[in-house]
């Protein structure tokens, strides 16, 4: 996508209902990058939001002529949504991701941007706390993040990190060509590599609402970053396979020694039965494995859209507003 605005930075903003966060967060943001010597572009994403969000992001552009509003057509999901506002951040310097929840403290920008011009490409914020989460939750995460980084062989996905960094144009540039369906965004990121840097933080509790991400959706986001990025799973039900076909032959030798030297007057149905369980759970885990690689790669031929955009109205490009400016 080509763009005429003349914005240096651009900070994308994907939302599913977050009509009463908003308000603040553009509060905040804009406390930060009016201190910036050059305009700041704001791209808020609605995520077919159920609530107000639509209205309160085109009020906000009413009164802003430096914001830009992406109304997708429906729910497509943070990772889609994330992806449409980086396909619309019009900035040709860095582009910041933060969701607007205000976990992640908009006042890091500045650091960020500073780590940009000292040459680095991406500039994640790597947490040291997570305030207002359960501890389930926080241990969960933490073991996930652990699984996936020894699992995903060649790329380094860095622990504890989030969406909420800093992508130098080329960065974005280069995810953009990444156009697979079944995105993981932190596995995408680290892909691409480029110089990174890390700010540590710690990450506050959600300013408003309760956080849209459930347990199973959390679960079906391992999955997607585990399949992604490593085959492993393919691989540990190959050696499951060769385990247990191991297992049986031995076991089948015990069995012919058995009747041979002792006979054997009584048969084994438990043991049958048991035997029979066990092969099906382990063919069943298999197939299970092998369903769910082979269900993206049947999504990815379908070679669909990745979002489909209701509404798009744009910043005012500062091209534009120069040449007006100085009419007048």
């Amino acid at each position: 996508m080509e763009h005429q605005h003349a914005y240096e930075v651009s900070i994308v903003v994907p939302a599913y209902n977050e009509q009463t966060a908003l308000d603040e967060f553009y509060r905040r943001v804009r406390s930060v990058t009016d201190a910036l010597p050059d305009p700041v572009e704001l791209v808020f994403v609605n995520d077919g939001s159920t609530d107000d969000t639509l209205k309160v992001m085109e009020s906000l552009r009413e009164r802003d002529e430096h914001v830009t509003v992406v109304n997708l057509s429906r729910n497509f999901g943070k990772e889609i949504a994330l992806t449409a506002g980086l396909d619309h951040a019009a900035a040709h310097g860095a582009v910041v991701v933060i969701d607007a929840d205000l976990q992640d403290p908009p006042e890091l920008i500045s650091l960020m941007l500073s780590k940009w011009r000292e040459g680095y490409d991406v500039v994640y914020a790597k947490r040291e706390a997570r305030h207002g989460e359960t501890a389930f939750k926080r241990a969960t995460a933490h073991l996930f993040y652990r699984v996936i980084q020894r699992l995903s062989r060649g790329v380094s996905i860095p622990q504890d990190v989030g969406d909420f960094r800093l992508l130098s144009r080329r960065a974005v540039d280069a995810l953009l060509r990444l156009r697979e369906q079944h995105r993981f965004m932190k596995g995408l990121f680290a892909w691409i590599g480029y110089p990174q840097v890390a700010i540590p933080y710690q990450r506050d509790p959600r300013f408003a609402g309760k956080s849209k991400w459930s347990y199973w959706r959390l679960w079906n986001l391992s999955l997607e970053g585990i399949t992604s990025f490593t085959t492993a799973p393919l691989r540990l039900a190959t050696y499951l396979g060769l385990l247990t076909a191991l297992g049986g032959f031995v076991y089948g030798l015990f069995i012919i020694y058995k009747t041979l030297v002792y006979g054997e007057p009584v048969q084994g149905f438990p043991t049958l039965i048991t035997a029979i369980t066990f092969l099906g759970g382990v063919q069943l885990i298999t197939l299970g494995v092998i369903g769910e690689y082979l269900g993206r790669i049947f999504n990815e031929t379908k070679q669909r859209p990745l979002y489909l955009v209701q509404d798009y109205h744009p910043a005012q490009p500062l091209r534009e507003r120069a040449h007006s400016d100085r009419s007048t």
